[in-house]
């Protein structure tokens, strides 16, 4: 048992480096600075685009350096509003979860690694009362304009279980991406129409 405990811890750390190094050179090469520069990454990946697109979404919902906004319109433009819709959910999802169990293992420190202290403190008061969180953070979920990335990892130091917090993301969060999906295409259309 105590072995299979390593195993697992080991696994886990060497995710999260992989995920902290894919990270830093996305940002050292600027590949996550403009909808421009992730088309032509994905292009270039070819018939691996969507799961390189995937990837990225994956990785700027751990690692929040850019607004999740960018990565969503990318998808619309590159794949067409269902085909981005469907990657944008399944890298956010995901992302969204390795979010949650990242901080469930590290703890406050990885969150105010990447997150501006001042913005932690002013909702660190949601976690007192667990049941309330739960219904807020649901909600918060479901509306497009929340702070969906950091509330996932203030969910990982609650005691909201996994299976809680997935049910959560799998239910609430397509409403969010299918409006930013849609809503993002309506703006690149009538952009291309008028222009």
């Amino acid at each position: 048992m105590e072995s299979s405990t390593k195993v697992q811890r080991v696994s886990q750390l060497c995710g999260l480096a992989v995920i902290i190094t894919l990270a830093i050179i996305c940002y050292r090469f600027g590949i996550l600075s403009s909808v421009e520069r992730i088309q032509a990454l994905v292009h270039t990946a070819g018939i691996w685009g969507p799961i390189l697109f995937i990837g990225l979404q994956i990785i700027q919902v751990t690692f929040p350096i850019i607004p999740g906004g960018m990565t969503t319109v990318a998808a619309v433009s590159i794949f067409g509003p269902f085909w981005g819709f469907v990657y944008n959910y399944v890298g956010v999802g995901l992302g969204s979860v390795i979010a949650f169990l990242i901080v469930r293992q590290v703890g406050q420190p990885f969150i105010h690694a990447v997150i501006p202290p001042k913005f932690v403190h002013k909702y660190e008061h949601y976690l007192d009362n667990q049941p309330r969180f739960d219904r807020l953070f649901a909600i918060a979920i479901l509306l497009p304009v929340a702070p969906d990335d950091f509330l996932c990892m203030l969910a990982g130091l609650t005691k909201m279980s996994l299976r809680k917090f997935v049910w959560i993301i799998v239910l609430c969060k397509p409403w969010t991406i299918l409006a930013y999906s849609m809503g993002m295409n309506k703006l690149i259309m009538l952009m291309i129409q008028h222009f």
